[in-house]
């Protein structure tokens, strides 16, 4: 199982980016797909999160500004980031929980990491 992540870039302060993460391999079931971001200096901290259902969570600082979604057809996750603020510079990472088989258990996957840098 591979998770690729792209649509980063370099932004100015109010602009967006849209993020996508497509998993690919052996793939029976996703459950939980999370953006991770890692600023330099900084811990890796959870951005957003969705559940197969579609249930969504933030936190605080990207809430309002950002949205995450998902197409389980396609096996891809989304970010849409607007507003977008210097703060916002990072690495983002995605991770989803996979399985291969029914009778399997559910293992995290991540990607590369896409780059994103929001200019004052």
């Amino acid at each position: 199982v591979q998770l690729q992540a792209s649509g980063g870039g370099l932004v100015q302060a109010g602009g967006s980016l849209r993020l996508a993460c497509a998993a690919s391999g052996r793939i029976f079931s996703i459950n939980d797909m999370n953006w991770y971001r890692q600023a330099p200096g900084k811990q890796r901290e959870l951005v957003a999160a969705i559940t197969s259902a579609g249930y969504a969570r933030y936190t605080d600082s990207v809430e309002g500004r950002f949205t995450i979604s998902r197409d389980n057809a396609k096996n891809t996750m989304y970010l849409e980031m607007n507003s977008l603020k210097p703060e916002d510079t990072a690495v983002y990472y995605c991770s989803a929980e996979v399985r291969m088989g029914l009778e399997v258990p559910y293992y995290d996957y991540w990607g590369q990491g896409t780059q994103v840098t929001v200019s004052s």
